[in-house]
């Protein structure tokens, strides 16, 4: 979660594994629900997650058609290289 909560909300473009993405973040007013999406520019990936933290203190991790292991190697990896966007 510290991960997610290090990059900058709104869109912003950088590089993961060599490639140049574009990706956009975006949270609920309350911090609870958090939504990724990020393209691969000039390619064909993606990566998209929600993550939820209830009440309870459960986080969960909802990728979007993908492994856990990409949604978070992607977070942990990704460096934007621009300030963000609204």
């Amino acid at each position: 979660m510290s991960a997610l909560e290090a990059l900058p909300l709104g869109y912003t473009e950088g590089h993961f594994e060599g490639r140049r993405y574009g990706m956009t973040i975006t949270r609920s007013g309350d911090g609870r629900r958090w939504w990724l999406f990020a393209r691969e520019l000039g390619g064909s990936d993606i990566v998209s997650l929600n993550l939820y933290r209830p009440s309870s203190g459960r986080i969960a991790l909802r990728p979007c058609e993908m492994s856990v292991e990409k949604v978070t190697g992607f977070v942990r990896n990704y460096r934007p290289t621009e300030a963000p966007r609204s």
